[in-house]
């Protein structure tokens, strides 16, 4: 077996450039826990971007994705399959929806609910052909697709990848003012993630989205929730929309849909949303797969009876206040819901990377995002007794 410099050297050699990751060569996990080569062992505070909800190697995961690997893995959707039905009716019924488009991963979600969107604008709301406009939120991350970062307001996602596509609004987010200007009778939708995450954990003011779902019910306009990181527990609900009581028109979901062991998103929405398809408007080779609605079908089961949510509202309830507890000269304030926390540390505080690493020597693997924010969203079955064992090495490293 190579070491883990040679492996490290291997992936920069032969690997494209587009990542910066710590330098750590992970080869097991189980729980919240994961392993390097060496054997040293990490508490993983990232979940794979919050993936990993449910842990590594959950083993009732393990089960059903070995069991439906055994029997049957892909039919494409030239055929139906015994799984695909069943995941699409659980899912609405769990997100109060009624009907389900799997794809693959978030952002051919959401690439799915623009096309949705716009003809929904064009048969339904009668919106002049190739008028259609789509409001979002500066600060977004949605995907990486160039559809996607042509309504990115990070300069970085964007530079030397245009021509860009048309037709978005891009406003503050948390302005209700805002956006009530933005949308007009041209608009078809309003995308908007519940909490920023990769922003930086932002969370909008309270009230704004229940301020929003009413603006676009008297604007008509489909309000269309990005619930891939924040959905599925990790903010304490099943939805993070229900923090506020608001109804979406569709939610977008992946990462933690496919319990972190195999890729699979889904648009949850209303009839009149996903009735726009019909058969050859869209389309994905693997969406729908057996394998990934088998294991899908037994993540989302594993969430309501190990009641997650619950889990995460208590844990990140006391995961805040044990940071907030540090006092550290570092801090700024500490924000979020549930197990999807931000640490915003000051500008004098020589940004957030250098923490990162030094977390990564005490047995954390966090992650920065936006410079000077570290993220602590570690897998909704940790127990009060790891974030004990956690909170001394925070403490020494933010000190």
């Amino acid at each position: 077996m190579p070491t883990t410099q040679e492996l490290l050297k291997l992936e920069d050699e032969y690997g494209a450039r587009n990542y910066l990751p710590l330098p750590v060569v992970l080869s097991k996990g189980d729980g919240i826990w994961v392993e390097d080569l060496e054997g040293n062992r990490y508490l993983d505070c990232l979940s794979a971007y919050s993936a990993l909800n449910h842990g590594h190697a959950h083993p009732r995961l393990l089960a059903a994705l070995q069991a439906q690997a055994g029997a049957l893995s892909l039919t494409s959707r030239a055929f139906c399959n015994d799984q695909l039905g069943l995941f699409c009716k659980e899912l609405a019924e769990l997100t109060g929806m009624d009907r389900v488009l799997p794809m693959n991963t978030g952002a051919e979600a959401v690439e799915t609910a623009i096309k949705a969107a716009r003809r929904w604008g064009y048969r339904v709301k009668g919106i002049a052909e190739g008028r259609a406009r789509i409001v979002v939120c500066e600060g977004n991350f949605h995907g990486r697709t160039t559809t996607i970062i042509s309504f990115s307001s990070e300069d970085s996602y964007r530079d030397g990848f245009g021509p860009f596509t048309p037709g978005f609004d891009i406003v503050p987010y948390g302005d209700i003012g805002a956006l009530e200007q933005a949308i007009t009778d041209e608009t078809c939708a309003l995308l908007l993630e519940p909490i920023q995450g990769e922003a930086g954990v932002v969370v909008p003011p309270e009230g704004y989205l229940a301020a929003a779902r009413k603006l676009c019910d008297e604007r008509k306009a489909l309000l269309i929730a990005d619930e891939i990181q924040t959905g599925l527990g990790r903010t304490g609900t099943l939805l993070c929309c229900e923090h506020e009581g608001v109804r979406a028109d569709a939610y977008l979901l992946g990462k933690a849909l496919g319990g972190g062991l195999y890729p699979i998103s889904a648009v949850a929405a209303r009839s009149e949303v996903l009735e726009v398809f019909e058969p050859g408007s869209h389309g994905s080779t693997f969406g729908g797969n057996p394998l990934g609605c088998a294991v899908a079908r037994e993540a989302l089961k594993i969430l309501v009876e190990d009641r997650l949510a619950e889990r995460a509202v208590e844990l990140g309830e006391y995961f805040v206040e044990r940071l907030r507890a540090i006092g550290s000269p570092h801090v700024d304030h500490v924000r979020g819901k549930g197990l999807l926390i931000g640490v915003v540390l000051k500008a004098s505080a020589g940004g957030a990377r250098r923490f990162c690493e030094a977390l990564m020597t005490e047995g954390l693997l966090c992650k920065e995002t936006h410079e000077n924010v570290i993220r602590f969203a570690p897998p909704l079955v940790i127990e009060k007794a790891d974030i004990d064992w956690a909170m001394p090495r925070i403490e020494k490293v933010l000190k």
